[in-house]
């Protein structure tokens, strides 16, 4: 009888991004399709599905290489240096987001630098604030236990799902590249708009 085992940290892969405007979804919910596609501010239509029990919870900020797939993104090399900042947007008592923005340490002067110091202030309410801000760039993914993003996300889970939908933003803010990832966590609400 094989046993299942968790994946060690050596195998744990990057998941399969596509172009959100190739991608078919088979197998997700209307409701969680209109979440991968919201082309607003997601801080905005958090707030507004949890009617006002919104908060950000700050999981960890700090130097971090990028992984392969986000370093390209970001036109930086494998071991491109990055700020990370991963955070949980909740609804309640209740996560409903896992996020992680990496913004390339070249980058941080200026009005960029200003990112560093949000703690628990959402980035969306800085972004969308900024009428220069353009999103380059949207791809979707499932995220399993396999990739290296699920772990982060669901740490707090008492029960793992099987998988997770995610997308990834690369926005232009102030002329310089950030890379904004959204994991949906399980228990989203419905999308008000």
């Amino acid at each position: 009888m094989l046993r299942r085992t968790k994946p060690s940290p050596c195998a744990l892969r990057e998941p399969r991004w596509t172009p959100l405007s190739a991608r078919r979804l088979p197998g997700v919910l209307p409701s969680l399709h209109a979440w991968l596609s919201d082309r607003g501010s997601l801080t905005r239509s958090v707030i507004a599905s949890c009617r006002g029990r919104f908060r950000v919870e700050l999981v960890l900020q700090g130097r971090a290489a990028a992984l392969p797939s986000e370093a390209g993104l970001l036109d930086g090399g494998p071991a491109q240096a990055t700020l990370v900042r991963e955070v949980k947007l909740y609804c309640g008592r209740n996560a409903m987001v896992f996020a992680r923005t990496l913004i390339p340490l070249g980058s941080l002067r200026g009005p960029v630098h200003a990112l560093t110091q949000l703690g628990q202030r959402p980035l969306g309410e800085v972004l969308f604030a900024d009428p220069t801000t353009r999103r380059l760039r949207v791809e979707v993914a499932r995220i399993t236990p396999r990739h290296r993003l699920f772990a982060r996300a669901t740490a707090h889970l008492g029960h793992k799902p099987a998988a997770l939908w995610g997308r990834r933003t690369l926005f232009d803010f102030r002329g310089e590249r950030i890379l904004v990832n959204e994991l949906f966590l399980p228990g989203l609400p419905a999308l008000r708009t």
